[in-house]
């Protein structure tokens, strides 16, 4: 019995002993893809640049416009940064923009909680996994716009993967993402004008990266917007 027991305390402190049990690190997400395209949003020059070269013309096509066109719902299954990682594109998006961030242990790619320095007002806003949230994800060149813009031509795959490019994402307010909703802009612009420049460099980024058409307005809008880059 003695022997017995003896066998058994050392089979136990073995066991107890083995490395890399519960102390084990959680493994992180991984992709080829990063969070964001190298040099993205371009700098105040470059995107003047590419404004004075995109194509000028109204939307079209708007009343054909459905959600639907540009898949159902969030999708990993793209080649836009940040696809094919494992992780929700939402989840990614947050990843990206919160800081203080908590993640997972059997899911990292899942945010229990971080805070967002909301971009378009400024305000900050605590995130919570268990609980209601005031944070969004903005397409900053929105769908209905984006497809009055040209991506009504384009090919379902071509649409799925802008849906979920987080170069296209931000991580904002719930309600000022309502009231932007797909206006371009010269008719919404960030309540906090010290994001004007970065928004102009993000959606001439947008618009030049997936070849997309500006209207008249639009694009005036824009070149003021890049002007008052410092």
């Amino acid at each position: 019995m003695i022997r017995r027991a003896g066998v058994l305390l050392l089979a136990l402190t073995v066991v107890a002993c083995a490395p890399g049990r519960a102390e084990e690190p959680a493994p992180t997400p991984s992709s080829a893809l990063p969070l964001v395209t190298p040099g993205f949003p371009p700098t105040p020059a470059e995107a003047r640049t590419r404004l004075a070269a995109l194509k000028v013309a109204r939307g079209v096509n708007w009343q054909m416009y459905e959600r639907a066109e540009f898949g159902d719902g969030w999708s990993d299954e793209t080649d836009a940064p940040g696809g094919r990682n494992g992780c929700d594109t939402r989840d990614d998006v947050l990843r990206r923009d919160l800081d203080d961030v908590r993640l997972g242990d059997r899911n990292p790619c899942v945010v229990l909680s971080g805070v967002l320095h909301d971009p378009y007002t400024g305000e900050e806003l605590p995130y919570s996994y268990r609980r209601a949230s005031r944070i969004q994800t903005d397409h900053v060149v929105a769908l209905g716009a984006a497809w009055r813009a040209g991506a009504w031509a384009w090919t379902p795959e071509r649409r799925l993967a802008y849906a979920n490019d987080l170069d296209v994402l931000l991580a904002t307010d719930k309600a000022t993402n309502y009231e932007k909703s797909s206006r371009t802009p010269d008719k919404w612009r960030p309540p906090r004008t010290a994001y004007g420049c970065e928004y102009g460099r993000r959606w001439t980024g947008i618009k030049a990266k997936y070849g997309l058409t500006v209207s008249p307005p639009e694009k005036k809008a824009l070149e003021e917007l890049l002007a008052a880059c410092r």
